[in-house]
């Protein structure tokens, strides 16, 4: 194969280096993975867990999912602006999910800035959508990938402007590629042309 950013399975599926061969983040990569998404609940929820990935693997995150999800009630946006110093003390005391206080935190703070946002532009995937950039770099080696863009960066300083947390540059990229604001599936990858 003439990339290192692509992998090929048994099977012969190629695929993008990053999901080696564990079958969670290949259905992650396969399924999910780039593809646009414009549910406003889903796109909170990955801007959320992409800030709890700071500074740890999506994999990490990727397993503990299920438990953020059943520990932020789905991320339904107006429920967890709602949540108190209580909730914060119950979700410090759950294994199941990443404790760390300041992130926490920051989940609540960014839902009730979610509802200023989507009261403002009618939707957050509306919102996002302004940062979508007009041209993408094709990704063909994994020296292509980058950590962070113009656009990334923006959205990054707005959504500050605005009174979010852990939404750095970086993580705003991150975001924008696994919800498809960008097409990042490297050339020849099986699913870059399903999006």
């Amino acid at each position: 194969m003439p990339s290192d950013a692509l992998i090929q399975s048994e099977g012969g599926i190629v695929r993008c280096w990053w999901c080696g061969d564990d079958p969670e983040y290949v259905r992650y990569h396969d399924e999910e993975w780039g593809k646009p998404v414009t549910d406003d609940r889903r796109l909170f929820e990955k801007l959320c867990l992409e800030g709890f990935q700071a500074g740890l693997s999506w994999l990490t995150i990727l397993r503990k999912r299920e438990e953020f999800r059943n520990a932020f009630r789905d991320f339904h946006i107006e429920s967890v602006a709602k949540f108190t110093t209580k909730d914060v003390t119950r979700l410090l005391e759950n294994a199941g999910i990443v404790r760390h206080r300041g992130k926490i935190e920051s989940v609540i703070n960014n839902a009730a800035r979610a509802i200023d946002l989507i009261e403002e532009h009618g939707s957050l995937s509306g919102y996002l959508r302004r940062f979508e950039p007009q041209r993408v770099p094709l990704i063909h080696i994994r020296g292509d990938v980058a950590a962070m863009t113009a656009e990334s960066t923006l959205l990054s300083k707005d959504l500050k402007r605005r009174g979010w947390s852990f939404v750095g540059p970086t993580t705003c990229y991150a975001f924008m590629q696994s919800m498809g604001i960008v097409n990042d599936h490297v050339v020849g990858c099986q699913f870059r042309g399903s999006i």
